[in-house]
């Protein structure tokens, strides 16, 4: 599943730079999170990054998009491929 950014949002910007695919960008009112190019961070780290550094915790599962862990890989390496996602550190 893809992630989405709920209305308590208090627009602090530290997940926008925090996203390895560029998924995060600002709103109208807040935040929003790009489902075609969220893949949770699989790819990339164990745990969503915008998640673990939300201080308000307005990060939750898309339930409009559900997708596998293997469809999550495998849009992250189109995402890779097409030079939008940040390839991780190391590789």
């Amino acid at each position: 599943m893809a992630l989405m950014i709920t209305d308590a949002c208090i627009n602090c910007d530290v997940c926008e730079p925090e996203c390895p695919n560029s998924a995060i960008s600002p709103g109208e009112d807040y935040y929003a999170i790009d489902p075609a190019r969220c893949t949770e961070c699989i790819g990339h780290f164990d745990t969503p990054q915008c998640v673990e550094v939300c201080p308000v915790d307005c990060i939750p599962l898309n339930p409009d998009v559900v997708e596998t862990r293997e469809q999550l890989q495998a849009k992250y390496a189109d995402l890779i491929e097409a030079g939008i996602a940040r390839p991780p550190k190391g590789r």
